[in-house]
């Protein structure tokens, strides 16, 4: 199991970067908050988990422990990936996450793309007890601030939302609505958060 890595920036995208270790480039999968906060140069430190299948070794990259935490506890939920465990926390941070549990806030839970009410239900009966109780601790990695100008933040923006889960379609009627905030010099990150809320309506 690699529990973290420690290296330089070598390639930063919406939901992955790749961090060089010892020479080699590794390909870690993220959530857009935590790839938005580190810069292609720069040190990175991320607690990570390996998911090991018989045709791939996923790696996947978290600001937090807590982060982590909660991607690993979200799995033991019957017909919870890796790739649906990471849209939970694209959508919420971990505070979040454990309100929603906590609380039986189904509403919170399902606007997370391909989680429904029966889904969202059976979270909250399997995990209430395991995150919702939970006291509140640190809600992940700042969000960085990288700057586009013109439209090709739409494609990023875009093949972020639909590689988590969400058709083109939505994705491009979400990223109209949100368009006249890339005129004021939004990030893209911003600009998928913003997204995201719209998405999440």
């Amino acid at each position: 199991m690699i529990a973290s890595l420690s290296g330089t920036v070598l390639k930063a995208g919406l939901d992955s970067v790749v961090v060089a270790v010892g020479g080699v480039g590794m390909l870690v999968h993220t959530t857009p908050a935590t790839a938005a906060a580190l810069r292609i140069g720069q040190p990175a430190d991320l607690a990570t988990t390996l998911v090991v299948r018989e045709d791939s070794l996923t790696l996947y990259g978290f600001a937090t422990e807590e982060e982590k935490h909660v991607f690993e506890t979200v799995q033991t939920v019957s017909g919870v990936g890796p790739r649906l465990a990471l849209a939970v926390l694209a959508v919420h941070d971990p505070t979040s996450v454990r309100r929603a549990l906590g609380s039986g806030d189904i509403a919170a839970l399902t606007k997370v793309p391909g989680i429904g009410k029966k889904g969202a239900e059976r979270l909250v009966l399997e995990l209430r007890d395991k995150l919702g109780a939970l006291a509140g601790s640190s809600d992940g990695a700042s969000i960085g601030h990288q700057r586009m100008d013109g439209e090709p933040w739409r494609e990023q923006v875009r093949e972020a939302l639909v590689g988590l889960g969400w058709t083109v379609r939505q994705a491009d009627d979400a990223l109209d609505r949100v368009a006249p905030q890339a005129a004021d010099g939004a990030s893209v990150s911003a600009m998928l958060r913003a997204a995201l809320r719209e998405l999440g309506r």
